[in-house]
């Protein structure tokens, strides 16, 4: 039965309105901006802190100035150490976060590496999204962009996640095509993207099952949600 639902995807792709739009056709808890607020919780640092590295390669200037912090605490006891908040730290939090999140269920998880950690979890059903630059340029101009800053943002913040996955779980992103049960071209629209991703869900289910949770009006039923709303 599936219960978490990861997706990756391209920046611009659209995602977080899909996911929002999926997760509440399903009822179930959407872990994006909560997850962030989650792992700023753990570190015990700000919002912004955690947005500034996560899903990112450190930059060669933050991790020398790491090395100066940690090395200038050598030696010396009535220092109190500066906490760090930078990629490593924040993956680890990361991690929590998310095997937490599908332990509860019914969940609904953008990105933070999420498919990679939940790779082996039967319950789990992974989703990469992704679209034509045209349309991931124009969805950032319409977030207030300039057109300049949308190209090379759809750039350059797809590098930085490729650099990430690369070296904290050592493969190429995204060609681990295998790992997903669905990709998807979002410039079919949002609400076209969310059938098609029920519509595999309960292909897949029905195909494993012959117990597989019904679907009513595309949507899979949690028995934790009331479907009378």
């Amino acid at each position: 039965m599936i219960r978490i639902i990861t997706i990756d995807r391209e920046y611009g792709s659209g995602a977080g309105e899909i996911a929002k739009k999926l997760a509440s056709r399903l009822g179930w808890k959407l872990w994006d901006e909560l997850l962030t607020d989650e792992i700023a919780r753990l570190l015990k640092c700000q919002h912004s802190a955690v947005e500034e590295h996560e899903e990112r390669h450190d930059a060669l200037r933050y991790r020398l100035f790491k090395a100066f912090m940690r090395g200038s605490f050598e030696g010396t006891i009535n220092v109190q150490r500066v906490p760090m908040v930078d990629a490593a730290s924040i993956r680890q939090a990361t991690e929590k976060v998310v095997r937490k999140a599908a332990g509860e269920g019914h969940c609904v998880i953008v990105g933070r590496g999420s498919p990679y950690y939940l790779q082996s979890d039967p319950e789990a059903f992974h989703i990469f999204f992704y679209a034509p630059v045209e349309d991931k340029v124009r969805r950032l101009q319409q977030e207030g962009k300039s057109e300049d800053e949308a190209y090379e943002l759809a750039e350059t913040v797809d590098r930085d996640r490729a650099a990430y996955i690369k070296e904290y779980f050592g493969v190429e992103w995204p060609f681990r095509r295998h790992l997903y049960h669905l990709m998807i071209n979002t410039a079919i629209g949002e609400d076209a993207v969310v059938k098609m991703i029920l519509d595999s869900i309960s292909a897949l289910q029905t195909k494993h099952s012959t117990s597989a949770p019904p679907l009513r009006d595309n949507r899979i039923i949690n028995p934790n949600v009331s479907q009378n709303t």
